[in-house]
């Protein structure tokens, strides 16, 4: 809480913004602002509340609180932008592309990686912010910064792996060539949860395909995006290939919309929730934009009678309370052989117990930070209270935590049947719901029974029935006695209504180019 103080009077010292109207960039030659120290020392250099368009730092006319949900401190004010700031960043976008996309691969390979190094000399800054922001404990946060890292670490690999085709066609006088082409101007728009590497993760690959990027980071966790881009103008990206128009949740909708429906934009690629992702394909669809989505999951859990008990829990354990439970991969429904149920639920509970220690996420020790705000604490609260009222048993937790405003405690239900909302519903909280079963095809039809198919996990020492299960599982990705499965080199991605495309991995960049056939005749 001591480190939020700081957070709170180093933007107390920050110069008043200038009256309401158009943005007003600092004129060149303008000395650097001078900022207050930031929380433990944090390089004030990162520590930025304006936009960030073309190269420069732009208030806007308004600004909005940021909060640390943790202790309820306002951590500052952030540039509010509307529509015509969201308008003026993709116009330098645009202008920016027009150069960017002619800048040899192995120059951006360079940069991006000059901006990888960047983040890594100041990753422990970095993971302060994402722990002041989204509550997320330091350890995590400082994982958050490493994966977050890796992105541009591997797409500038990736940047110089771009590879077309030479087609010898039917006819003997034509050669049939296949070049991919960067998309042009990309909107980026991310979430709270990994406020960092849920930027690098689609800003890399955009950048290293030629695409020059306009993001929209969430209102919740501003200062990660724009602490990136300090280090990216630091790195040497030039003017207008990365800008961040930060805005509060009031104007969420309309600058989406302005994203979404202005004709410079050629590609859309959003992580959020489904409904909201919904929203955006309808607006992208008028001018039909290439679109990527990650969007919500509901991940089963399985544990099969053959299962290695502590390795299921270790998983379980993993998979579930990381960032507490607020992560689009953590399993959301774990379904239970009869014949090892009960030995899992006991070890379950006693590792809960041993393991997880709720607090601020800059106390040493703290496993389990706050949920982002009370609304997300009232919808673990209404799905606990919904199960028990329907039978289910609480093995262990139930309700919010003592230390109170954010906080709610680790919980274990048995007893748990179909028609709960823990079931039904992605949680996006510290909550594991168990319901047993006696069949393999029990298990997998229950786990396929959602309309989104993210990621799914399941425990099994049958080598056939890993086989079989891995393949039938409706979901874009599989831990096989495995809890944590996100990796740069691997494809993430989810298939029914949790999302299209795939993000990482070689097939990310993919995601940001437009393949064109040339039919070269006359040979």
């Amino acid at each position: 809480m001591a480190t939020c103080f700081l957070l709170r009077s180093f933007w107390a010292a920050r110069p008043a913004l200038p009256p309401p109207g158009r943005f007003r960039p600092e004129p060149a030659g303008t000395p650097r602002r001078s900022y207050a120290s930031g929380p433990a020392g944090l390089h004030a250099d990162l520590l930025r509340g304006d936009s960030f368009v073309g190269g420069r730092w732009l208030p806007a006319p308004a600004t909005f609180p940021v909060y640390d949900p943790a202790s309820g401190a306002k951590l500052g004010t952030v540039a509010d932008c509307g529509v015509p700031e969201a308008r003026a960043a993709v116009r330098a976008a645009y202008d920016a592309f027009n150069s960017w996309k002619g800048v040899s691969v192995k120059e951006r390979s360079l940069l991006l990686r000059k901006w990888y190094d960047l983040m890594i000399q100041n990753k422990d800054d970095l993971a302060k912010i994402i722990t002041a922001e989204s509550g997320k404990p330091l350890k995590e946060a400082q994982g958050e910064i490493l994966y977050s890292a890796l992105f541009l670490e591997w797409f500038s690999e990736e940047a110089r792996r771009i590879y077309g085709d030479i087609i010898y066609t039917s006819a003997k006088d034509k050669r049939g060539l296949v070049l991919k082409q960067p998309v042009g101007v990309a909107a980026i728009i991310t979430p709270w949860n990994f406020p960092s590497a849920m930027i690098t993760r689609k800003v890399g690959a955009a950048l290293a395909a030629g695409c020059t990027v306009v993001v929209k980071p969430a209102e919740d966790t501003p200062y990660s995006a724009l602490a990136l881009a300090q280090l990216a103008n630091q790195a040497g990206i030039p003017p207008g290939v990365y800008n961040v128009i930060p805005c509060s949740r009031n104007k969420a909708k309309e600058v989406g919309e302005a994203l979404c429906t202005d004709p410079l934009v050629s590609k859309i690629s959003f992580t959020g929730s489904t409904a909201t992702g919904k929203i955006l394909l309808h607006h992208a669809a008028n001018s039909v934009k290439r679109v990527s989505m990650e969007l919500g999951g509901l991940a089963p859990f399985i544990v099969f009678d053959s299962a290695n008990v502590d390795q299921a829990v270790a998983g379980a354990m993993a998979s579930k309370f990381r960032n507490a439970g607020q992560t689009c991969v953590c399993s959301n429904r774990f379904l239970v052989q009869r014949g090892i149920h009960d030995s899992f639920v006991t070890k379950f509970a006693e590792a809960m117990k041993k393991s997880l220690r709720v607090g601020n996420g800059f106390e040493e020790g703290t496993t389990q930070g706050p949920l982002i705000n009370e609304k997300a604490v009232e919808k673990v609260e209404k799905q606990v209270n919904d199960a028990v009222a329907k039978g289910a048993t609480v093995v262990t937790g139930g309700k919010r935590h003592q230390s109170g405003g954010n906080f709610f405690e680790p919980t274990l239900l048995s007893n748990v049947t179909r028609d709960m909302l823990c079931i039904t519903e992605e949680t996006f909280g510290p909550l594991a719901p168990v319901i047993k079963f006696d069949k393999e095809e029990e298990a997998v039809a229950i786990a396929n029974a959602a309309e989104v198919g993210l990621a799914g996990y399941f425990y099994s020492q049958d080598p056939a029935q890993i086989w079989r299960v891995a393949e039938q599982l409706e979901v874009g990705m599989v831990g096989v006695n495995e809890g944590l499965i996100s990796s740069v080199e691997c494809p993430f991605g989810g298939v029914k209504q949790s999302g299209l495309g795939r993000e990482g991995s070689k097939y990310g960049i993919d995601e940001y180019l437009e393949v064109k056939y040339v039919c070269y005749g006359g040979l």
